[in-house]
């Protein structure tokens, strides 16, 4: 089984029952097991910055999933959760990001891993500082 670090964010509705939900959701599939989840962490908008505050967590799981089937799966929950792509970094019901698949360098044209910005946003490094130090610090490090 691979281990992938993902990164939930909320900031419309209820989002920590929105996070809560989500969570339930990814791990409720026969090939997903959750391994470890982060505190809530409360922080500003990034990118577009006049909107509510996000809440954002990390998990870690172990999934028998490829990371397209994983984010495809993933997509689906956003959907069935209402999710809707309108603005980018607007402000969203749910938010599902793969963060990093195994130590995984991928490139496609539906999704990179690592995340390609997961290094620049402390919204997703210090979540994932609190369940998985040594991929924070990976993530960090093939950056420089």
């Amino acid at each position: 089984m691979a281990t992938a670090w993902l990164s939930l964010g909320a900031n419309i509705g209820d989002p920590p029952a929105q996070l809560a939900d989500a969570i339930r959701r990814i791990t409720a599939h026969t090939d997903v097991a959750l391994l470890a989840r982060s505190t809530l962490l409360i922080t500003k908008p990034w990118g577009k910055t006049d909107q509510p505050d996000f809440a954002n967590l990390a998990i870690g799981i172990s999934t028998n999933l490829d990371p397209l089937d994983l984010l495809a799966y993933l997509q689906s929950i956003e959907l069935a959760m209402g999710r809707e792509r309108i603005e980018l970094w607007g402000p969203r019901l749910i938010d599902i990001d793969i963060i990093a698949y195994d130590r995984l360098e991928l490139v496609s044209p539906r999704l990179t891993v690592p995340h390609p910005h997961a290094h620049e946003r402390d919204f997703v490094l210090d979540p994932l500082r609190q369940i998985a130090p040594g991929t924070a610090a990976w993530l960090i490090a093939r950056k420089r």
